[in-house]
Order: C-alpha cells, then sequence, then structure tokens
C-alpha cells in the first residue's frame, strides 16, 4: 500500500502538493472564522461534584454553575474612598451593560458587604456568566478587561481572577523549537535543503492539525490548552516522522538508485515505522476516550488530530516533495560537512557498541539502577489542579489570587459549594442552618455562609471557604472530611440531599478518579506494546524486555516531574514561582504519547537488528551493525524533539510547562540511558535466546513487516559523517 501511495505521489507530485497547500489554506480559514469555544471542563460525570452543579443548574442558580470570575481591587485609601467606589461602580455598571448574560455582585451591594476584607482596602465583584452552549467567554473576559483597564484612580489597583479570565495565550515556544530543531538537522543532515524537508512536512501537520481541532472545539469540549498541545506534539513528532524518511532516502540514492525508486524504499521501509509508530500514538491517545471526563477526551482527540495529520503529510506531501528535490537534496551543504558512505565499521557507534559488548552486565546493571532511583520520587506523586497562585507573578489572575489571599485568606480563592435537594422546604432549610454551624465547627474550614434559598424554596446553596488554598492536600482532605463525617451527621434522618460541589471538589474528584485509573490505562498499553512487539519480531523475549524497561522508563520521568514541580528542586531554573501538585491529566497522556514515540525507536532499532540477524545469524554483529547504524537517526530524531518538548518549558503556563518537561525527559531518558545501553546491553546478555517462539506460536500469529522489508537489505545508516 505504501508503495503505492509512494509512487502515486511522486508521479503527480504537482498535484499533491498544490492539494496539501489548498487544504492548508482552506481549513485553516474556516478555522480561524467557524472555530469553537475551548473550556476547562474536568467534571466528572456521576461524582458528586458533578451532581451538585447539575442540580445548581436544574433548580435557578444558573449564574453558581456557570463561569464565574472576581473582579479584584485594592485601593491605598481604602474601598469605600468616593472617588474609588465611584470609579468602580461605572465600571461594574458598563460590565452588565456591555456583556450579555452576565450577573455581578458588587461590594457595594447590600448582598455584597461581606466582599470587603477586613481593614478596608481590599474588596472583589463577583462576576458569573450563565453557562451557555453558545455562550463565548473569552469575548467577555476580554470585554471586562478592556473595561476594567480603563479604571484609572490614583492608589488604586485592579485585576482580574478566578477560572473566567485564566485564558490561555500561544507563547512564542513553538518558533523557540522550530529555530533550535532547524539546527539540528542542519548539524544531522549537512544541507540546508535536507534539513527544510522534515521542519515543512511537520510545520503542514499541524498547520492542518490545529485548524482541524479548532472546528472540532464545536461539537467537543476541549481545554484552552488545546492548540498548544497539538502544536508542541505536532512539531516533534512530524520532524521525527520525516528525519526517518529523509534518511532512508538519502541512502537509497547513495546506494546508487534513481530518485522515484529511492522514494518508493524510503516509504517502504522508514515509511512502515512512520505508519506503524504514528498509529500506535493515536491508538494509544485515543483510549482516553474511555476516561469519562470531556475536557479530557477533547483534548485525546486533538492530540490524534495532530499526530495523525503529520504523519499523512509525511507518507504522502513529503515523497511529492522529494520528486522535486531529486538528487539535489544535498544541494546548499554546509561548508567542511562530508558525507560517510554508509559507512558502518569504524564508525563511533560501532565502536560504542562493542564497548557495551565488552561489559554488558555493568551496562544493564547500571542503567536500571539510574532508571530506579529517577523512579523513587514517583510514590510520592500527589495528582490534583495547580491553581492561579502558580501562574507568573505578572500574570492579572495570579495577582487577583494574591490580593483576595492577603484580604480574606488562601482558601477564599477555591470555596466549596455545598449543594442542597429541599423537598420539605422551610423545614429542610432550617436543617441547612444547623449544617452551617457545623461547618463553621469543622476544623479547617475558614467560614461558611448561611443557605442561599432559590425561589422556589426547594433548593439551596452554602459557599464554604477553607483555611487552605485551592490545590493544597489539606483542602482535599477537608472534601472528604464533609462528605464523610460532617455533612451526614447532620443530614441523616431528613429528607436533605446535599452534595459537596465547585470547581475544587470537581478538581479533587477527577485527580482521585485519574489515580485510580492510571495503573490500569498503562497496564492495557504495555500488554498492547507486548502484543505488537511479539508480531513484529516473532519473539517472546523482546516484547518482555520493552514491557518492562518501558515502565522503568515512564516511571523515571514520572520521578523528575515529582521532584520539579511538587518538590520544587530546581524550580527556579525552569520558571516556576512555587511547588505545586502534578496536574492531574499530565501523567497519563503522557504515557500514551512516550509509549508511541518509543514504539517508534524501538522498531527503528530492534527491526535493523533483527535484520542483521537474519542475514548473519550472529547475535553479536547483529546487536552491534545494527546499533551503529541507527544510532546517529535516533540521537538526531530525539534531541529535536528534546529541544521542541523542552521549549515549552519556556512558556508561562504551569499545564504546558510540566507537560513539555515530561516529555523532554522521557524521550531523553528512552533514546539515550534505554536505546542505546540498555536495549544493546540485554540483546548481548540474552544472544540467540532473543529470537526464540514457540513453533505454535509462530504458526499462528500475523506477519507483519516494520520498517525493514524482509528482503531489503540495504543500510539505514545516516549519510552524515561521524
Amino acid at each position: 500500500m505504501l508503495k503505492r501511495i509512494a509512487r502515486t505521489s511522486y508521479r503527480r507530485r504537482r498535484w499533491v502538493v498544490a492539494a496539501w497547500i489548498v487544504f492548508l489554506v482552506a481549513i485553516s480559514a474556516v478555522g480561524s472564522a467557524a472555530g469553537g469555544v475551548f473550556k476547562n471542563d474536568f467534571a466528572l460525570p456521576g461524582s458528586e461534584s458533578s451532581d451538585a452543579f447539575d442540580l445548581l443548574e436544574e433548580r435557578g442558580f444558573d449564574d453558581r454553575a456557570g463561569f464565574t470570575g472576581q473582579i479584584v481591587f485594592e485601593a491605598d485609601q481604602g474601598v469605600a474612598d468616593p472617588a474609588v467606589q465611584d470609579a468602580m461602580e461605572a465600571a461594574f455598571a458598563d460590565v452588565e451593560e456591555s456583556v450579555p448574560d452576565v450577573q455581578v455582585v458588587t461590594p457595594y451591594d447590600p448582598e455584597g458587604a461581606n466582599q470587603i476584607a477586613e481593614g478596608g482596602q481590599i474588596a472583589y465583584a463577583e462576576v458569573n456568566l450563565a453557562d451557555r452552549p453558545d455562550a463565548d467567554f473569552q469575548d467577555a473576559a476580554d470585554e471586562i478587561e478592556a473595561i476594567t483597564d480603563d479604571v484609572n484612580v490614583e492608589g488604586l489597583q485592579v485585576e482580574l481572577g478566578g477560572d473566567l479570565f485564566a485564558s490561555q495565550e500561544m507563547p512564542a515556544s513553538e518558533l523557540i523549537s522550530v529555530l533550535l530543531a532547524i539546527v539540528v538537522l542542519l548539524v544531522a543532515f549537512g544541507s540546508v535543503l535536507a534539513a527544510g524537508l522534515p521542519i515543512m512536512t511537520a510545520l503542514f501537520g499541524i498547520g492542518t492539525g490545529t485548524a482541524l481541532v479548532q472546528l472540532a472545539a464545536n461539537g467537543l469540549t476541549m481545554p484552552d490548552f488545546t492548540t498548544q498541545a497539538v502544536a508542541m506534539i505536532g512539531i516533534g513528532v512530524g520532524i521525527d516522522y520525516a528525519l526517518l524518511i529523509v534518511t532512508r532516502y538519502r541512502q537509497a540514492l547513495v546506494d546508487g538508485r534513481d530518485p522515484e525508486r529511492a522514494v518508493l524504499l524510503a516509504l517502504d521501509t522508514a515509511g512502515r515505522a512512520v505508519m506503524f509508530a504514528g498509529t500506535t500514538v493515536v491508538i494509544a491517545v485515543l483510549g482516553m476516550l474511555l476516561i469519562d471526563v470531556p475536557a479530557v477526551r477533547g483534548l485525546a482527540v486533538g492530540i490524534a488530530l495532530g499526530v495523525l495529520m503529520t504523519m499523512l503529510a509525511a507518507i504522502t506531501l513529503l515523497p511529492a516533495v522529494l520528486g522535486f528535490v531529486g538528487k539535489n537534496i544535498d544541494k546548499l551543504g554546509l561548508p567542511h560537512r562530508k558525507r560517510a558512505e554508509g559507512q558502518i565499521e569504524g564508525s563511533f557507534w560501532h565502536r560504542w557498541s562493542h564497548t557495551l559488548q565488552r561489559r554488558p552486565w555493568t551496562a544493564a546493571i547500571a542503567g536500571v539502577v539510574i532508571l530506579v532511583v529517577l523512579a523513587i520520587p514517583v510514590f510520592s506523586m500527589r495528582l490534583a489542579f495547580a491553581d492561579a497562585g502558580n501562574r507568573p507573578t505578572s500574570d492579572t489572575t495570579r495577582q487577583a489570587y494574591d490580593m483576595l489571599s492577603d484580604g480574606f485568606g488562601a482558601g477564599f480563592n477555591g470555596p466549596l459549594l455545598i449543594a442542597a435537594d429541599m423537598p420539605d422546604g422551610e423545614t429542610d432549610l432550617a436543617s441547612l442552618g444547623e449544617l452551617t454551624a457545623a461547618l463553621n465547627q469543622t476544623p479547617g474550614v475558614e467560614f461558611a455562609t448561611d443557605p442561599i434559598p432559590n425561589e422556589a424554596k426547594d433548593a439551596a446553596i452554602i459557599q464554604v471557604f477553607p483555611t487552605t488554598s485551592p490545590q493544597s492536600e489539606e483542602t482535599a482532605e477537608l472534601v472528604d472530611t464533609l462528605r464523610d463525617d460532617v455533612v451526614p451527621a447532620v443530614t441523616d434522618g431528613t429528607e436533605l440531599d446535599v452534595k459537596v460541589g465547585g470547581l475544587t471538589a470537581g478538581a479533587v474528584d477527577y485527580s482521585n478518579y485519574t489515580a485510580k485509573r492510571l495503573p490500569v490505562f498503562i497496564g492495557a498499553v504495555l500488554i498492547l506494546s507486548f502484543l505488537l512487539l511479539m508480531v513484529v519480531f516473532r519473539s517472546l523475549l523482546v516484547p518482555l524486555k520493552a514491557v518492562i524497561v518501558n515502565l522503568l522508563s515512564i516511571g523515571a520521568a514520572y520521578g523528575a516531574m515529582v521532584a520539579v514541580f511538587q518538590y520544587g528542586w530546581l524550580k527556579d531554573v525552569i520558571g516556576l514561582s512555587k511547588s505545586g501538585p502534578i496536574e492531574a491529566w499530565v501523567p497519563m497522556m503522557l504515557f500514551a504519547i512516550v509509549f508511541g514515540l518509543s514504539m517508534d525507536y524501538e522498531v527503528f532499532l530492534l527491526s535493523r537488528i533483527r535484520e542483521e540477524y537474519d542475514r548473519t545469524g550472529n547475535n553479536n554483529t547483529a546487536v552491534a551493525d545494527g546499533l551503529a547504524a541507527t544510532a546517529r537517526v535516533i540521537t538526531a530524531a530525539a534531541l529535536i524533539m528534546v529541544f521542541v518538548f523542552g521549549a515549552f518549558i519556556l512558556g508561562a503556563d504551569r499545564s504546558i510547562k510540566l507537560f513539555g518537561f515530561g516529555l523532554a525527559f522521557a524521550v531523553a531518558l528512552d533514546a539515550t540511558l534505554v536505546r542505546l545501553i540498555l536495549v544493546p546491553a540485554t540483546m548481548e546478555l540474552l544472544g540467540d535466546r532473543n529470537w526464540w517462539l514457540p513453533k505454535w506460536l509462530d504458526r499462528i500469529l500475523p506477519r507483519i513487516h516494520v520498517e525493514a522489508h524482509p528482503h531489503d537489505g540495504h543500510t539505514q545508516t545516516p549519510a552524515t559523517a561521524d
């Protein structure tokens, strides 16, 4: 199939390139004009927090169930100063007039009297935007920001807080990562033209992928960092996939093939690895659709679309462009760069392989010990959602967070919402008064409001302000205490149905759910990888080693994330203002992505070793030649992805910073310690037993040839000198 695709793309290259350009322009225009709204909805259907949300929405508390935010202000002369009050009341009135479906409760209203902090210098207005499917929350936030920016009173500072204003901006990290990738490609290929092809392929892939994500947001709930994640992963895998194909194409030219036959060979070998790796990533990521959380499902679909488009660009657009390039791929070469004509023996990696083979036990034990030590912090990993206190100090939501914490206490930034169904009306309302008293006596509660009933008097809401911040472990424990002890002690024996909800409680529910599902998800993915590798390499021990090593490798990456982001080690180096929990969605998504990427390297390395073993029958020679032939490509591809993912550490958003760090660290480990040390060392230790497979199993397993065609026999050595 890939040969047919390659032949068609090559011979009809003008049509293929034109079609890609038209598609990119058209889908980008449509995506920009008709794209959906991104929304962070990590609510877990069926959880207590989700039930509380539904109750509030059904019983007339639409303002509490929608997007909320705060206009926080601090005045040196006091918020009751006439000039301050006049300016702020005018701003509040302007917000209500300019923004549809908004309700503003100001500290100057009778019902907002408790919104002025002790001392009278800090106050806030509660902004509630009704939750409607067609609501453009970003437009509302932008309008409110423009209004508050116009407030100009000496000694008055106005900031915006809450989820309504916590939008994400695309950082310049994409440009930085592309520039770094260009440098690596230039060094690897020694040619400007050859280096530009993977960049071009990746940009077409992520351009179309992000546009499709924008359109998909009309029907799916996608978090506001989805396009950043798609761009980050798309750049990395797009360059990686194209690099493998271009490397194979150049080597085919060196071996004497004409450009068309070189394209066919490149797609029939490296193209197979790209299809296998890309499909594996897509399947692994889409496995997260089993997680019953709207934002996680949307993020999974978005990343899958990005990977799918970069893969399609690599196997259709790239062969077409290679048709135009032909034998000129090494034109515009860098000065003093000399190509190696497929030389393996005597290369650095060939010597490195023989060094490992002389001391396989030392290499294997050292590699395992390093991975185990790095993984130790994973046992104290705490999954949660970081609050606005982790945002950059220059960010308005961070400044609003700090002002509210100073004026009202840390827990004020993440109140819990007690939603009560009151079938007995006034009788139940009296019982809720008892609940309020009990809440105010509970350790960890700063303050609980009196119950606020709806118009029908069949439901009510109580706000509970913890003494600790939304992301703290003590707040999560308080949620459990209220649900398990405090609420049942008051409501047992009554008709009241009380739920503990709110954004903070919802984050606790999702984090607990993810912690339980993560081992199951990892186990399922590892079983899948075992079966796939067993089919591809006709072996039991090779896939078993891969499962064990992948588990150690991902554990080490998790451990590094915990050490830096949760413990705070080296936090200043990567631009973190303080330590915090591990974002609950990151470990599962990280594993899905890293699994697919590691399968790429696994197949690329082991298929070459297997090819050499089938040719020579000597395991020692096969391991040495296989590593020497593939190590440069693996190193270059991994270095590019480390730069691409690592560049996102420079961004301001903590979630993307964490995700980028985890991916960069995992890829670096996988491509160096795992692929270039552990795998060759263990292959040497097991010898011919690597390829043992019971005959009965060999007969029933399907045959899949990935990366190296069984009758090819041509090398995969990159055409660059040591």
